[in-house]
């Protein structure tokens, strides 16, 4: 088999001397040639130390015989963007770096390639450039950060600052949980939407048995990444691609890992997003059936008690999908060349268990704790919940769907009569009651870029009596890290004239866990009947004009007018 470098080497003869410009040796040029794409860079911790790993990377693709050629396309942080007008651009990013690694890889030649992130936007948006170029691939994921003094991480920051804004703490240990919340590079030590997609790029069988959310400072990281580098050129001679590995199968077994671990909501924006790449089509309603009856197994932040640095220590993915194990596709491909069960299986012959048992007693050691692989993942049989984590909601309110992670929610919440209210400063300051539901709107793709609500969400659910008597309801989405009484995603967006754009004070507002409701039921406190309240929003609907378009140019121009809705992955549509 001829390799595609060679072929367009021959139809580019500027080729050769602009690679050898570039620090190629001639003797390079006929090898392998794998890209090398990366988030590397200095704007967060997540991205902080991805270089180390693409040395290792690269070291691994020269000893399999390839060349490896270094590409980044650094992303973003959302907890660095949060509580201004950066958060706008964060999904956006995403949509931006898929395109980069579509030109990086598809402007010159390429036979393989290698995928490094950690974080939010960064792992999604190569995810998606993956399946775009579909050249035989391998995802690396850059792990999570160690936790701080007292095990504390970077979630709780929100809580601590609303607890600061009331007045129930003072700034010194505000300042204490600032300084100490991330003690190393990684991303943040809870599964929030970068540790659920790290897991879900693993799930998926696009990355090496045993390598996702391993602590950042750990050795056999760098090991995976060297390991991923060799295999990545086999993958190039073997002209396996991405494509003959993610299929309906895999993605089912991603989203029933997703159930097990209690991921992120964001997780609903970005896997049918990458499998819109591939051809294939989930939405919210895939999700919401896989959840129904799955075991919830990992007792982790946010909704859970440790750090996500002991998920390794627990045995990772691959001791999720044991336990899980009868629910799971086992034939699907991974990049192995194996299938997902024969891989369980290896691992189980390899020792990889043990392994992770030594680094659980390490930590026990270094935390002064005494906690066991069973205290962090639960046996299937002693699960904390047998309903999934995700529930997807529907109704006059979101006829498209909105969700809720129900895990991080209190169960007083799950079936609630409200009443409506807009929003982040009457959360802080108690000017909302006991039965409101807060409506935060104008907030999805095309309104202004779907920003994250994480401070609003921490300002209630941090506060005891607010975070079991009221819902946050929007169109816009929330960190990975967001507990409480929560609902994103409403689509359609408001800003698409869906009706949560068509709300009033006073409505009355039906959320219902268990039955998948969310419908508005009445009108200034007085129950309608639903012929009476079809007749009243449709009146509200002829009103109704579409606001003023918030970006009138540059990159969040672009994605709001060409952003899908939130329930279908809000990816860039152009039809």
């Amino acid at each position: 088999m001829e390799l595609a470098s060679q072929k367009l080497r021959k139809l580019a003869p500027e080729l050769d001397p602009l690679r050898i410009g570039t620090g190629w040796k001639p003797e390079d040029l006929d090898k392998p040639q794998i890209i090398i794409e990366s988030t590397a860079g200095d704007s967060h911790p997540g991205s902080g130390h991805l270089f180390e790993l693409v040395k290792e990377v690269r070291r691994g693709v020269h000893d399999a015989g390839g060349y490896g050629a270094r590409y980044f396309c650094t992303d973003i942080c959302d907890g660095e963007s949060q509580g201004h007008d950066g958060i706008n651009f964060s999904l956006a990013s995403r949509e931006m770096i898929a395109n980069m690694i579509e030109i990086h890889a598809n402007a010159t030649p390429f036979d393989g390639g290698v995928f490094i992130a950690s974080c939010d936007k960064g792992m999604p948006g190569n995810l998606i450039g993956m399946a775009r170029v579909n050249i035989p691939s391998i995802m690396v994921t850059g792990g999570t950060m160690s936790a701080g003094p007292d095990l504390l991480t970077l979630e709780q920051l929100g809580m601590y600052s609303a607890k600061f804004e009331r007045g129930e703490i003072d700034e010194a240990k505000l300042q204490w949980a600032k300084e100490n919340a991330c003690p190393s590079c990684g991303a943040c030590s809870f599964i929030g939407t970068a540790s659920t997609l790290q897991i879900m790029a693993e799930a998926l069988g696009l990355s090496l048995p045993g390598s996702a959310l391993l602590p950042a400072t750990s050795p056999d990281l760098k090991q995976y990444a060297y390991n991923a580098g060799k295999r990545a050129v086999e993958l190039a001679l073997e002209g396996v691609k991405p494509s003959d590995i993610v299929t309906m199968d895999s993605l089912e077994n991603a989203i029933m890992v997703h159930a097990a671990i209690s991921g992120s909501t964001n997780c609903l924006l970005h896997l049918p997003a990458i499998a819109h790449e591939y051809g294939l089509t989930i939405t919210g309603d895939t999700f919401d059936r896989l959840h129904r009856g799955a075991h919830y197994l990992l007792d982790l932040r946010p909704a859970g008690k440790w750090p996500a640095e002991f998920f390794y220590y627990a045995g990772g993915v691959p001791a999720i999908m044991e336990e899980i194990r009868g629910v799971l596709h086992l034939d699907a491909k991974t990049i192995t060349g194996k299938t997902l069960g024969e891989n369980l299986d290896e691992l189980k012959a390899n020792g990889f268990y043990e392994r992770c048992q030594k680094w659980l007693d390490e930590a026990n050691k270094k935390y002064g704790i005494s906690i066991t692989k069973e205290d962090i993942i639960r046996p299937y049989d002693k699960a904390i919940g047998t309903e999934g984590s995700i529930a997807v909601l529907k109704g006059n309110l979101a006829p498209e769907g909105a969700d809720i992670k129900h895990t991080a929610c209190p169960p007083e919440m799950y079936k609630a009569v409200l009443n409506a209210r807009e929003c982040l400063d009457a959360v802080l300051h108690h000017k909302v009651q006991k039965g409101d539901a807060v409506f935060i709107r104008y907030e999805g793709p095309k309104g202004s870029g779907m920003p994250e609500m994480f401070y609003t969400s921490e300002a209630i659910s941090s506060d005891k009596e607010l975070g079991r008597a009221i819902a946050l309801i929007t169109d816009g989405r929330f960190s990975g890290a967001s507990t409480g009484p929560v609902i994103g995603h409403c689509s359609p967006e408001a800003a698409a004239g869906g009706p949560i754009a068509l709300v009033e004070e006073g409505d009355v507002i039906e959320l219902d866990v268990f039955a998948r409701k969310l419908n508005i039921i009445g009108v200034k406190g007085e129950r309608k009947t639903p012929e009476e309240m079809d007749a009243i929003l449709a009146e509200r609907k002829k009103s109704w004009k579409p606001r003023a378009k918030k970006y009138k140019s540059g990159v969040l121009r672009l994605f709001s007018e060409l952003a899908a809705s939130p329930m279908k992955g809000a990816y860039l549509e152009y039809d």
